[in-house]
């Protein structure tokens, strides 16, 4: 390096460090680990020889992707980047696992509550119904109540026939609730 001080290589591999050391801008004296790694696992002839055919704006980036699997090796000998890459592989095929089941049981919920809420919706509107159907046997038997007063004539003929006969205001009735069934928007 010029300086008196070498690179971290230099240092150990106990030669001179001179002002074109390919090393000397990757592995600085103050981190020697560094180097030990690398060196022990690809030999410092092989990272030599990779640096020197790449071009100068890329060994900054091979330097430490030579370091991270330098270090994975150490720690797995037998696999190296690839266990590790193989661990966050599974991992991530895991977690999309719990993610689909997780939107699945979203979805199961979701639909619970849209039937319990239509549900709710069919209760209502048969309360409605029901409420409607005593309204109009009310008003039915008003209005018979009033024709009986006045002359009891003007009776539609059709619900008296058409429903067996009887007294008018269950054929009204009866007939009311034959209507609304047809009408009613939710059965």
């Amino acid at each position: 390096m010029g300086s008196g001080t070498p690179c971290a290589s230099c240092k150990l591999l106990r030669r001179r460090c001179t002002k074109d050391c390919i090393f000397a801008p990757f592995f600085p004296a103050d981190d020697p680990h560094k180097f030990a790694i690398v060196h022990k696992v690809f030999g410092a002839s092989n990272v030599s020889k990779m640096l020197l055919e790449l071009p100068v704006q890329q060994r900054g980036d091979a330097v430490s992707s030579l370091v991270y699997e330098a270090n994975a090796r150490v720690r797995d000998p037998v696999y190296g980047c690839v266990g590790a890459i193989s661990f966050l592989q599974n991992q991530v095929s895991q977690l999309q696992m719990q993610l689909a089941v997780a939107q699945a049981e979203i979805l199961c919920i979701q639909m619970q509550q849209r039937d319990a809420s239509q549900s709710q919706l069919n209760d209502d509107a048969d309360h409605s119904i029901g409420a409607m159907q005593q309204m109009v046997v009310d008003d039915a038997a008003a209005a018979e109540a009033f024709l009986m007063q006045n002359g009891g004539g003007g009776f539609p003929q059709q619900l008296m026939s058409s429903y067996g006969g009887g007294a008018p205001a269950s054929n009204v009735h009866l007939y009311a609730q034959d209507h609304l069934k047809r009408e009613s928007l939710w059965t």
